[in-house]
């Protein structure tokens, strides 16, 4: 696939088939991940492939965590507000994707059922998650969003699709602890992968782009 066209088609995918990824699919991915750029070449970035049973384990764990409502403890901190033009933004992705799925504002068991698919990893047979050394600080976070880039789209060029989910990493301490990593780490994101299920309304939504000419300013 040419690299504008991945770029365009690409899309966060909410509902996936159950079809394993092939280990040799991953590699292909992982290794186009590799190539990524970094501030003087540190590649801070260190991946954990979930998948099978013990994904699934995990995520009987986050559920019920999410369930009951536990206490967060992201090591990246949510943002807590945006400036309005983005707060803009961001509610009306919000509003557009009910709208698409027919849940109302008011429906809370229908947005609490949404809610809850992110610890289901939407069904993708397989989760990434993506940790720094916590020592680190914002340039090897921007890195990893350069990482995640990559990898995403190099997915993307294979069939297999993907979905950036912030919210898993609210339960950053047990995901670690499940996972045998250390608490000096950072976790930054989780990214669900797999085959998506074209069938699905989650999948029918699109997110509103600003054009360049909203975010650009020439100086000649």
């Amino acid at each position: 696939m040419e690299i504008l066209e991945a770029i365009k088609t690409r899309q966060s995918i909410r509902a996936f088939k159950p079809n394993p990824i092939q280990k040799d699919v991953m590699n292909k991915i992982l290794q186009a991940a590799s190539a990524s750029p970094s501030y003087t070449n540190t590649q801070p970035w260190e991946v954990v492939v979930v998948s099978g049973k013990r994904k699934d384990e995990l995520s009987r764990i986050l559920l019920e965590l999410a369930r009951v409502k536990a206490a967060t403890h992201p090591d990246l901190p949510i943002p807590k507000g945006w400036p309005p033009a983005l707060g803009e933004r961001s509610r009306e992705h919000g509003a557009r994707r009910l709208s698409t799925l027919g849940i109302a504002r008011d429906d809370e068991a229908g947005r609490e059922k949404l809610r809850l698919m992110n610890f289901e990893f939407y069904g993708a047979p397989c989760a990434l998650f993506l940790f720094i050394d916590g020592a680190l600080g914002e340039w090897s976070i921007f890195d990893m969003g350069i990482f995640s880039q990559t990898l995403i789209l190099a997915a993307h060029s294979l069939g297999v699709e993907s979905c950036l989910q912030a919210s898993v990493t609210n339960y950053a301490p047990e995901i670690k602890k499940f996972l045998g990593i250390g608490g000096s780490k950072k976790l930054v994101i989780c990214i669900s992968l797999g085959y998506p299920d074209e069938t699905a309304k989650l999948n029918t939504y699109r997110s509103l782009k600003q054009k360049p000419d909203e975010f650009t300013r020439w100086v000649e």
